[in-house]
């Protein structure tokens, strides 16, 4: 495995690669690898000869008030898990490489970033789409594996991908949990013990939500079920606010207001709550 620090030499390398008719697979990734990044090497590694691994901590996703420079980092251990796991690079460019002076150059995707994340983190999608496209545009794979957890960025990136004609496939990987539920994310390690045992609700509130639904007979209203997931979580002490719990087609990511009419579509149910200053978010995927 070797660590590039540059997009002439990644580019180069790639372009090699593919002269070579080897099929190329790309993990991108904020890095503090855990076992919900390592699925989604071995999801690439399926499909590939080579797996490429970016880790690279945007600022540009990041708000004034957000976490970036408490986001955990640790190459080594990174990397370690990265030999293990099979990759066979991980580009690891500094803030300067990939947004040298007088950048001024962003990709936007419209209308599936007006909501969720998108409200509540302005500018956070700007970040993500032009982080994305440049590590497309550098690692030129054949395939690019995301997670589900982070659904309404899966949604941005492949639409992103479709409109700008970009040549690679884009996979989503299932959403790794903990023995008790919680998704794997990089930021439960900043939990206390306590936040930590609650933060599980999540999930509890997401599956009692996907049971009522599933009932043939449930004939009750969104907001009801939205108001008893809420109290739910809310019966966690350290669950401090939720910023949304929503229900939204899964392909369009228009908000449903109302389980009459949406019989045949996949509901995406998703939800932002903080522990304190831990923001968490997590998502259940519903098909009819």
């Amino acid at each position: 495995m070797k660590i590039i620090r540059t997009i002439n030499y990644a580019q180069k390398l790639t372009t090699k690669l593919r002269e070579q008719k080897k099929i190329i697979g790309f993990v991108p990734t904020m890095g503090y690898l855990h076992k919900g990044h390592l699925s989604l090497i071995k999801e690439a590694k399926k499909k590939s000869d080579i797996v490429f691994l970016s880790i690279y901590v945007n600022p540009l996703q990041f708000g004034p008030k957000e976490d970036l420079s408490r986001y955990p980092r640790n190459l080594k251990r990174d990397e370690m898990l990265c030999r293990r796991a099979g990759v066979d690079y991980i580009f690891y460019p500094e803030d300067k490489i990939m947004y040298p002076e007088g950048y001024s150059t962003y990709a936007v995707v419209e209308n599936l970033t007006r909501g969720l994340e998108g409200k509540f983190r302005p500018g956070h999608f700007k970040g993500v789409t032009t982080i994305v496209l440049k590590l497309l545009n550098i690692i030129q794979p054949h395939y690019s594996v995301f997670g589900q957890k982070d659904a309404q960025q899966a949604a941005v990136i492949k639409k992103m991908t479709e409109d700008l004609n970009i040549n690679t496939k884009i996979i989503i990987s299932p959403t790794i949990r903990e023995t008790d539920g919680l998704a794997m994310s990089s930021r439960n390690i900043y939990l206390t013990k306590e936040q930590r045992a609650d933060a599980p609700y999540l999930n509890k509130a997401l599956e009692y939500a996907k049971r009522k639904i599933q009932l043939d007979n449930y004939n009750k209203d969104i907001d009801f079920l939205r108001s008893q997931m809420s109290k739910l979580i809310k019966s966690r002490k350290t669950a401090t606010k939720i910023d949304y719990i929503s229900f939204n087609d899964y392909n369009t990511l228009e908000e449903i207001k109302s389980f009459k009419n949406n019989k045949k579509k996949s509901i995406l149910i998703s939800l932002a709550v903080r522990f304190g200053k831990v923001r968490l978010i997590d998502n259940i995927i519903i098909k009819r």
